[in-house]
């Protein structure tokens, strides 16, 4: 059975300054709660229907029932089980490899993609402005599928970030009027930044940016909405990592 004040701290966690408050996140579904234990992450407590999952001290589990988790669960469709961890420490960010930077991405599906994304293509830094979306809010908890365990992700003042230490000419972003990616010459290290969804890189940021990228449009059609900015992300890494 679930308590008052494990159902109070489980809501409180879909947003950030509880998040922030308690050092605390909510991960559902056993891959993806089986992905962060792997890890090392500190778990807090699990909420499950089926305690043959998981093996773990039996003070940390509580097995519940089908119509509790529901209860529970910030998900549409419940899975079999619902984890709270500890929020880990994110490390130093190394300079010498290629970096991702987001201008505030406020989608949390997206975010999820991309994480997924610097995962798939070995991206171990993805540096976020303080507007960028919660990498903890539980929909990119999902959305990651247990990518977030092998991405260090750092938020920061993302105008002083670029000028400490990075030379123009390796601070790349993406643009709907810049060079073609498949004609730019792209090294092994330095930083691409993806914009907001709906207004793109910042004006504040773009001051910083001396190599400005664009993923060329082959239709004729020019009225056709430019890319999401996942989809965009996977075209400009896919050629980074191609080159």
């Amino acid at each position: 059975m679930v308590s008052k004040n494990q159902k109070k701290l489980i809501k409180s966690l879909n947003q950030k300054k509880y998040r922030k408050q308690h050092g605390l996140f909510v991960a559902e579904g056993k891959k993806v709660i089986h992905e962060l234990l792997d890890a090392k992450f500190k778990i807090h407590s699990i909420f499950t229907v089926d305690e043959s999952l998981f093996d773990l001290p039996e003070r940390l589990v509580h097995v519940i029932t089908v119509d509790e988790l529901k209860q529970l669960s910030f998900l549409s469709t419940p899975q079999l089980a619902l984890a709270i961890f500890y929020i880990p420490e994110s490390k130093p960010v190394d300079k010498e490899a290629l970096i991702v930077a987001l201008d505030d991405v406020r989608d949390p599906g997206n975010l999820g993609t991309i994480i997924r994304l610097c995962d798939w293509f070995d991206i171990r830094d993805l540096v976020c402005s303080a507007a960028t979306v919660d990498c903890f809010n539980p929909k990119v908890i999902q959305a990651t599928m247990g990518s977030i365990t092998r991405v260090n992700i750092s938020y920061v003042h993302l105008e002083e970030f670029l000028h400490s230490g990075f030379s123009k000419e390796s601070i790349f972003g993406t643009f709907m009027d810049g060079d073609s990616v498949y004609q730019k010459k792209l090294p092994k290290k330095g930083v691409v930044i993806m914009g907001n969804e709906a207004n793109g890189i910042s004006k504040v940021i773009e001051s910083s940016i001396q190599e400005r990228i664009a993923i060329p449009q082959f239709g004729s059609d020019k009225s056709t909405e430019s890319l999401n900015v996942a989809t965009a992300a996977a075209i400009i890494l896919s050629e980074f990592r191609r080159s």
